[in-house]
């Protein structure tokens, strides 16, 4: 079985401190650089399920770096460099406090919402009659602040980020336009593979006075993409979608009585579901880049990571 690196614990040249995210631990070098370590840690219902995913932080790292630098014409972003499959090394920025989440389909919690009577989210209005998995007449942007860790993220109107000076709205005005950009390439991008992007969530912040893109981009942890095949047809019969998401892992979950609520533990991640988790995210990888998956050695994947990144920051 590969290993899976679901802890780190580094001292880089020049790291003034570290932050252990959900599944990303984010290393401070000299209040300039970011170090980004993708772990295999998998998260659901806001919750860290207990086992590491092998290969998981190789293969969202990889697909996010490369639409960072498919995008590099939409709007500046934080990148600097992969010094190692699991890692991204960035400019630091000072990120706004609100993640833009763009839907092109209602699906997801907004269906759930819309089921349930909800005709407005985050301050736009829905149209009536709205189907589960129909494409809206445009994209639309329902921003959630940017929750702390163990809380989680709350819807929030784009009046309410300017009455509450989360960003001005020149600012914002700049967010809409390169979430909006940056959705619609990533739509061409899912097109030529097949797939439909469904929605996705942007994070930006601002370097030198600019604002920059940041995180992750068009992986299936921050993206649902359905495929383009069928979708039509399963569209009119009310079926449920083929996804390309990790809401298979939601779905095994709630199958086994854990939706991260009190009271509830995680169902037993037995080796056969860790494998195939793997597996289903290789798929992904593959389905969302068209490039094969290339395994790295996890041999000896703590020392491989420090050395890789210590030999870029000293270089």
């Amino acid at each position: 079985m590969s290993k899976a690196l679901t802890k780190t614990d580094y001292n880089f040249p020049g790291q003034k401190s570290v932050y252990h995210g959900k599944v990303r631990d984010v290393y401070n070098i000299n209040d300039e650089k970011l170090v980004m370590v993708a772990t295999d840690r998998i998260s659901a219902f806001d919750v860290v399920l207990p086992e590491g995913i092998p290969f998981k932080g190789q293969m969202l790292n990889q697909i996010a770096a490369k639409f960072l630098d498919a995008t590099t014409d939409i709007c500046p972003n934080w990148k600097l460099a992969t010094p190692d499959p699991m890692v991204t090394v960035g400019v630091m920025c000072e990120g706004f406090p609100v993640e833009m989440i763009v839907r092109g389909y209602l699906c997801g919690s907004a269906w759930r919402a819309y089921k349930s009577g909800v005709r407005e989210i985050c301050g736009v209005r829905l149209p009536e009659g709205m189907r589960e998995n129909e494409k809206f007449p445009q994209p639309i942007i329902t921003p959630t602040t940017k929750a702390e860790m163990g809380m989680h993220d709350e819807d929030i109107s784009k009046e309410e980020i300017l009455a509450k000076g989360l960003a001005t709205p020149e600012e914002y005005a700049v967010l809409e336009k390169y979430t909006l950009a940056l959705f619609e390439r990533g739509t061409q991008m899912a097109a030529e593979r097949g797939l439909i992007l469904v929605d996705t969530k942007y994070e930006f912040g601002k370097h030198n006075g600019e604002i920059y893109l940041m995180d992750e981009i068009h992986t299936p942890d921050s993206s649902r993409y359905f495929y383009s095949e069928g979708y039509q047809d399963r569209f009119e019969k009310g079926e449920a979608q083929k996804q390309l998401s990790k809401e298979f892992v939601r779905e095994w979950l709630m199958a086994n009585g854990f939706q991260g609520k009190e009271g509830q533990t995680v169902p037993e991640m037995t080796p056969e579901i860790v494998s195939s988790i793997s597996e289903r995210y290789i798929e992904l990888f593959e389905h969302i880049t068209g490039e094969s998956f290339v395994k790295a050695d996890t041999e000896a994947l703590t020392e491989r990571i420090d050395k890789n990144v210590t030999e870029y920051l000293t270089k």
